[in-house]
């Protein structure tokens, strides 16, 4: 082998090995990105799940306010009904 074959070889393999070594740092960096938007997206559901269970007695009560005040304002009605 010349020494101008030899050389242009061992840049190359240089350069493979630069090339592999880039890709390798693409690829683990692209695991940490995928692993990091699923834990993201568990948080936001987990959030989600726990606000709605911390809020929970508070849509209750609010409904059944809606529901009494709905009772209340039909027994008014009627009750306005009933005097004329």
């Amino acid at each position: 082998m010349d020494p101008e074959s030899k050389q242009l070889l061992e840049k190359t393999y240089s350069l493979v090995e630069e090339n592999n070594s880039l890709l390798r740092k693409m690829r683990r960096a692209q695991r940490i990105a995928s692993f990091m938007r699923a834990f993201y997206w568990l948080v936001i559901i987990g959030i989600s799940i726990g606000a709605f269970y911390f809020l929970q007695p508070y849509i209750d009560q609010v409904e059944k306010f809606a529901k009494d005040s709905g009772a209340t304002i039909t027994q008014l009605k009627n009750l306005g009904s009933k005097l004329h």
